[in-house]
């Protein structure tokens, strides 16, 4: 009787420890502590060292709250990364019934955009369309520019993306221009009335300009605070599309998911990881301006989640050396939170 009231009583504990183990991992962190470790610090002031650039950091331990930096408020240039926000706002839309994933949306010959070649030859076939699915996949994915600015149209344009992340309540993050109208102010082109866009209307006008035109225009554009966000105001991003706080569950599985199949960046987060890692990111490229990548890493064997943001600014290295610092930064974050 007492073996069997002591094998009971067992049962209850172990029961008891699993169910606060479980709604421990549950549970949302909503406090963070940065860590202070001089030999981290230094060896991620070394990394960054070989970018010959701007370096910014920040990488949050989802399940603890724990966060390393580097220049953690400095404002860098999103490129392509702002598209984690132009979708958050999407399925914001979507949760509200005003879209959905399956609305079909026309391809109209002025949405052909610079940085579209897998949509080139739908362009030129009138009456195709695509679902708000299919566009969200090559957004994503590949980066197409002229699925993303059909979508940031559809998502209200950029105005109602920045108003979405200040709504969050997430500072350090501004969104100001079309995918197109960035390429432009990188390039140096102005863009006519959009009434004129015809398709190919942007290589034509591209012609027009000079090496040397390029060239300040992309010095000008690094000095340009629109469309930046610091490596802070990235991370409290991914951390509440992780947490729930800023999709419902089934809008941030969606997202998610998406952002595991991305393409590109194999030599950025996941350049010096454990081939089975599971990343769901999204880089983002500007010439010399910016080479970025940003998303959520999972590590192995339950130690968690992190949240990460590098910027590579400025830096006239080639871009493997550029992309070699965003992975060696990233490994050393990643062996830190796993072995610590």
């Amino acid at each position: 009787m007492i073996r069997k009231n002591l094998a009971l009583r067992h049962l209850v504990v172990l029961g008891l420890l699993l169910f606060a183990s479980s709604a421990q991992s549950q549970q949302k962190v909503t406090n963070t502590a940065e860590i202070v470790s001089p030999r981290l610090q230094n060896e991620l002031e070394r990394i960054a060292k070989l970018a010959k650039g701007r370096v910014g950091v920040c990488a949050r331990h989802l399940e603890s709250g724990k966060q390393i930096s580097l220049n953690l408020n400095e404002a860098y240039a999103m490129a392509s990364t702002v598209k984690v926000a132009i979708a958050v706002q999407l399925f914001n839309k979507i949760e509200k019934g005003e879209i959905s994933l399956m609305t079909m949306v026309d391809l109209q010959p002025s949405d052909l955009h610079p940085g579209s070649g897998t949509l080139d030859v739908l362009f030129a076939k009138p009456g195709v369309q695509l679902s708000v699915q299919n566009l969200l996949e090559l957004m994503m994915v590949i980066s197409d520019n002229s699925a993303t600015d059909i979508l940031l149209r559809l998502a209200g344009g950029p105005k109602a993306v920045d108003q979405k992340i200040k709504d969050l309540g997430i500072q350090g993050m501004s969104v100001d221009r079309t995918i197109v109208e960035l390429i432009a102010d990188l390039e140096g082109v102005t863009l006519p009335a959009e009434s004129e866009w015809r398709l190919g209307f942007y290589d034509k006008l591209l012609k027009n300009t000079t090496a040397e035109s390029r060239t300040a225009a992309e010095m000008k554009l690094r000095k340009d605070p629109r469309d930046t966000a610091t490596p802070l105001a990235m991370v409290n991003l991914l951390t509440g599309i992780y947490q729930n706080t800023v999709l419902k569950p089934e809008s941030r599985d969606n997202l998610l998911a998406v952002m595991e199949r991305c393409r590109g960046g194999a030599a950025r987060l996941k350049g010096y990881l454990p081939p089975s890692t599971l990343v769901a990111h999204k880089t983002g490229s500007l010439n010399a301006t910016a080479t970025d990548d940003v998303g959520i890493i999972t590590l192995p064997d339950g130690a968690g989640h992190i949240a990460i943001a590098i910027f590579v600014a400025d830096s006239e290295q080639p871009i493997e050396q550029r992309e070699q610092t965003i992975a060696h930064l990233t490994r050393s974050i990643y062996d830190y939170f796993l072995f610590q």
